[in-house]
């Protein structure tokens, strides 16, 4: 079911102010607008914020962390074991602390004295800036040493919600071109201009789409089921024909380049 902005700014304790800023930037962006206005979220949007959060508790930057989960490298699963570790590390913390504060209330109450030691056990942060570096460093070479998607994030980090809109725009022309000529097949010439369009597009706006990447986004298409779903609401089956249009298209780029 979808929740409206301020269900899910009441469930997750963040500001309405703050959920519009992350789609201002794209790092969370609703899966819908109502005619209305209103932005409407989806449990997949609300996965996506929950990282967001993770990684801003391991001190990620905004920019830093919708390059990381823009990538189609992204693990889930991997980052939230990440995320687990840290949060132990947290809690052994504050257990400290805790023991630290009852201490302390017990030797102003019996008048028992505390080294220097006892009163400030658990504010040592020690482990914790360990696990946040481990898991950082790991993060940024994993998810972030691709030039295509440092520089997506360089160019996406300056765009207005106009500069969205219009890519959003250019976006739907493209898929309406295709899906309007999905009835002649994958080498038909309209689709394969559509598709050279596309990946001009993602050029434009995000990172230098090369071959090989625009063939691993065709791929991605259909393994990750958000992609799917997102595509096919224009219509059902158009991330598979999508799929085998841009490897089609990819295939007879290669052979020119190769003078086949």
């Amino acid at each position: 079911m979808p929740y409206k902005i301020k269900e899910v700014a009441d469930m997750v304790g963040v500001s309405i102010r703050t959920l519009h800023h992350y789609d201002q930037i794209g790092i969370l962006k609703p899966d819908s607008v109502t005619a209305a206005g209103y932005r409407l979220y989806t449990d997949a949007d609300l996965e996506r914020l929950q990282q967001v959060l993770f990684f801003k508790e391991l001190d990620f930057n905004l920019e830093e962390i919708k390059e990381i989960l823009d990538n189609p490298d992204f693990d889930r699963k991997h980052a939230l074991r990440a995320h687990r570790e840290l949060l132990i590390e947290k809690k052994k913390r504050l257990s400290k602390i805790i023991k630290s504060v009852d201490k302390t209330i017990d030797s102003i109450e019996g008048g028992k004295d505390m080294n220097n030691k006892e009163m400030f056990e658990g504010f040592d942060m020690t482990e914790i800036e360990v696990a946040k570096e481990k898991y950082a460093e790991e993060a940024k070479q994993k998810y972030g040493d691709s030039e295509a998607y440092k520089e997506s994030a360089k160019k996406t980090s300056k765009y207005t919600k106009a500069d969205w809109d219009k890519i959003n725009i250019t976006n739907e022309k493209i898929y309406s071109k295709i899906v309007a000529n999905m009835h002649k097949g994958i080498a038909d010439k309209e689709v394969q201009n559509a598709v050279a369009e596309l990946r001009q597009e993602i050029t434009n706006s995000f990172y230098n789409c090369t071959i090989e990447i625009f063939r691993g986004l065709a791929d991605l298409y259909v393994n990750d089921k958000r992609f799917t779903a997102n595509i096919d609401k224009h219509k059902e089956g158009l991330a598979k024909f999508l799929n085998e249009a841009m490897k089609y298209y990819c295939d007879g780029a290669t052979n020119v380049a190769s003078g086949k």
